[in-house]
């Protein structure tokens, strides 16, 4: 990863970093980013010196063909650690287990406390559980993280990225120590994970939504969904209104000739 995709994405995009003093130099800590574009699981491990473990969804692992095994290779290389998000409550388990066991040996852990990517470049409610759980559980601290227009370089969909500065902002490392022992308090968990939202937030300087970003991207499915049902049932309105006017238009026309047929055969010697 280091040498062979962090290389050339320093010198290709010149990412700029301001708290790179706040990384330890050793020991477990956990980073906590916002998460804008996939690009965001590279950007970050490529500027720093030590080796950061992300956990990514199962898929990536596990997509037949060549450009499963591809991608499979790619995500084993860097240290990725592959999560079955088929169940909810399972996946949650298996990221904080993942993240635990990463702390525990003393390496860095990355984590997206909104769960999933910014439909729309906001920042959005973080979830509660993940991030709090594995914090409250190690003790690490947590360097709330802000990726600065990656969501320019590389939008949803969008396969080949645009060449422009991404920004990366890393904050001074949050202790909850005060909190251990109460990892399954609901309420404690909220707190953490509001805490770090917040320094996030400031690192960013994004607009911040107090909703699940899962829940706006079905929110904006569902109006895709029905924007273009509108938009078809539009479509055949027209085509009804079209036929009717075709069908009136021919009625009249045969009235017509059939007028004046009869006004010819009237004026006939």
């Amino acid at each position: 990863m280091k040498v062979a995709v962090g290389g050339p994405l320093k010198v290709a995009f010149r990412p700029w970093v301001e708290g790179l003093e706040n990384v330890p130099a050793e020991g477990p800590a956990i980073l906590a980013s916002n998460h804008l574009s996939f690009s965001d699981s590279f950007f970050l491990p490529a500027v720093l010196d030590r080796k950061v473990t992300f956990i990514a969804k199962a898929e990536y692992f596990t997509t037949p063909g060549v450009k499963g095994r591809l991608t499979a290779a790619f995500f084993k290389g860097v240290g990725q650690l592959p999560v079955d998000r088929s169940g909810a409550r399972g996946a949650g388990e298996a990221a904080i287990k993942s993240g635990i066991e990463v702390l525990e040996r003393g390496e860095l852990f990355g984590i997206y406390p909104e769960g999933t990517r910014s439909p729309d470049g906001r920042l959005y409610r973080g979830k509660p559980g993940g991030l709090a759980r594995v914090a409250l559980a190690t003790g690490a601290p947590v360097l709330p993280v802000a990726m600065i227009d990656t969501e320019k370089i590389q939008p949803p969909g969008k396969v080949v990225p645009k060449l422009m500065r991404p920004g990366i902002r890393i904050g001074k490392p949050l202790d909850f120590s005060r909190y251990q022992g109460m990892e399954h308090d609901r309420f404690v968990l909220r707190a953490v994970t509001d805490e770090v939202m917040y320094e996030i937030m400031k690192l960013s300087g994004q607009e911040y939504v107090d909703m699940y970003a899962t829940a706006m991207k079905r929110q904006l499915a569902e109006a895709a969904k029905a924007d273009k049902e509108a938009e078809k049932a539009a479509k055949a309105a027209l085509a009804r209104a079209e036929k009717e006017q075709a069908q009136k238009e021919k009625a009249e026309k045969e009235k017509a000739e059939k007028d004046q047929q009869t006004e010819q055969r009237r004026t006939e010697p």
